[in-house]
């Protein structure tokens, strides 16, 4: 037996013996009776920071496996002649209020982005834009899908009165998650 295994071993067993049996507070989730088990690395280090180290922080980062798409930029008005017949009412059937505009953050993807048709991304989906100007980069959500004849497209929705015109070609586009 090694002196490394032989330490090992009296560490266990000592935390062993100063660990109380019984359980102070009989309505946690943890069998009542026994005290969980430490292994002789959990002894080293203080409850307060093993508790600490296990709480998740919920932000907004990257999907470390979600790749950055190339995409042409465009701006799309909620009017008949660049939508269909009915223009307030999104492909995932969510409805435009009148006040609508580029604050709203909503975006239109061509089909062959979407998971439906084979794509990345899906309705619902947050996006990260960046490449057009500063003024509309940022967090976008994917809300409405463009004609079957574009490829490698987004359209940021805009009302009339913004007066946009806007064709960026090489915009990046990637797919955000909450952690």
């Amino acid at each position: 037996m090694s002196s490394v295994q032989l330490f090992l071993d009296i560490l266990l067993a000592a935390s062993a013996l100063t660990a109380p049996l019984f359980s102070s507070s009989p309505a946690t989730n943890e069998a009542s009776g026994l005290v969980k088990f430490i292994t002789p690395l959990e002894v080293s280090r203080p409850a307060e920071r093993r508790v600490a180290k296990s709480k998740v922080n919920k932000s907004k980062e990257y999907v470390a496996q979600s790749p950055t798409y190339r995409v042409t930029a465009t701006i799309y008005e909620a009017v008949p002649g660049q939508t269909d017949d009915e223009p307030f009412v999104t492909a995932d059937n969510s409805l435009i209020k009148p006040h609508y505009g580029t604050k709203k953050r909503w975006m239109a993807l061509s089909r062959d982005l979407l998971k439906r048709w084979g794509g990345g991304f899906d309705f619902g989906d947050t996006v990260r834009v960046s490449g057009i100007s500063k003024k509309l980069d940022g967090v976008y959500t994917v809300h409405d899908t463009m004609n079957q004849r574009h490829r490698h497209c987004m359209d940021i929705l805009a009302h009339t009165s913004e007066n946009l015109d806007v064709f960026t070609k090489g915009v990046k586009i990637q797919k955000v998650a909450f952690e």
